[in-house]
């Protein structure tokens, strides 16, 4: 690759690009401080730009700060997080702003071997807080400036392979500019947003004089694509147990896995197993059992279809002593705090906590 040193084009042609046709009102942009852009960049990531947006305000709102953020109950985290999916990166993002309140002052790194070994922030989410917010010359590498390298040098291997990757890593590190580090760091990742997109629009894009993936006509064979994985299928039973007073049973998930350390109904192996389970588990009365109509949900590497089974209950005998403990609660969307709630739970609280009537 020592060819691509005298390459000093790109640069220049997308800085141009950027200052007539580049994204410049993204919230995160404004007052863009280490903070800001490290929440953005967690959120971004698998995430579009305009589902992250009205997260990102609610989330600057509440946590305006890394000192906020690192005080806050893990349960008000993971409630702003509910729905944008991918929970671990707001597990790690708390974390993160415990260790730097803790080792850091509370002030984020300003050094990058630092950075990565916090939470939740790798190479690329480390460079991208240097660059953004300090105009350091560091490199980034999230998915659309690998797309717009991989084409622009036709690379056509998948960049979940190490070798791609190191070539990725190296190109992008080549390209930099020794000025203007912010605006060429937004710039790249604008043009893989909204030119260089899966499907490119080249005859608008800056550097596609440049393509080698443009003039073999291979746009869409570069980057290569991620091996076929058979997406499996899982069937759960939900149980809704629903006090008089509208409250729900909920448990606390492990805080590893699908919707981890969120909190959902139980799962019972089958329907018929409602009333027993809520006699034995709740030490409730089962007073009315429905089946409700089944959830379609799509997660990464699985369809769900889930089975939820509303059953009303009344207190019978001695009450759990360990009912009201940090795994399991009887919860009112009303009157208790917020908690974080993976989106078919929600969808299902929504409708049928908090009334008898509402069922």
């Amino acid at each position: 690759m020592s060819n691509l040193a005298a390459d000093n084009t790109f640069a220049s042609r997308l800085l141009d690009w950027h200052a007539s046709n580049g994204r410049k009102g993204l919230p995160w942009q404004t007052d863009a401080t280490p903070y800001r852009v490290w929440v953005s960049e967690i959120m971004l990531q698998q995430t579009q730009v305009g589902t992250v947006i009205p997260y990102f305000a609610a989330f600057m709102k509440k946590f305006p700060d890394i000192l906020s953020l690192a005080t806050a109950h893990e349960d008000e985290v993971l409630h702003l997080w509910s729905g944008l999916g991918y929970y671990a990166r707001a597990r790690n993002l708390h974390a993160a702003a415990k260790l730097v309140k803790e080792q850091h002052d509370g002030e984020l790194p300003v050094f990058l071997d630092q950075l990565v070994q916090l939470p939740g922030i790798g190479r690329s989410t480390a460079g991208a807080i240097l660059a953004l917010s300090h105009g350091k010359r560091f490199a980034i590498l999230d998915g659309n400036t690998k797309r717009v390298l991989a084409r622009y040098h036709e690379i056509d291997g998948w960049p979940g392979k190490a070798d791609t990757l190191g070539k990725l890593w190296a190109l992008a590190e080549l390209h930099l500019p020794d000025r203007q580090l912010r605006r060429y760091t937004q710039a790249i990742m604008d043009l893989g947003a909204t030119v260089c997109r899966r499907q490119p629009d080249c005859p608008n894009c800056p550097v596609a004089c440049g393509c080698k993936a443009r003039t073999s006509r291979r746009q869409l064979a570069c980057p290569g694509k991620k091996p076929a994985v058979h997406r499996k299928h899982k069937e759960i039973v939900m149980l809704i147990a629903r006090q008089a007073d509208g409250s729900v049973y909920l448990e606390r998930r492990p805080p590893s896995g699908v919707w981890g350390g969120l909190w959902s109904f139980p799962e019972i192996g089958q329907a018929g197993e409602a009333s027993k389970w809520c006699g034995q588990k709740l030490s409730c009365r089962a007073d009315r059992v429905r089946e409700l109509g089944k959830i379609r949900h799509a997660l990464t590497h699985f369809e769900m279809t889930i089975y939820p089974v509303l059953v009303d209950v009344s207190p019978q005998g001695v009450a759990d002593q360990d009912m009201d403990s940090a795994d399991r609660v009887w919860y009112n969307d009303g009157a208790s705090r917020p908690i974080g709630l993976a989106a078919p739970v929600s969808r299902l609280m929504k409708r049928y906590a908090n009334t008898r009537e509402a069922g």
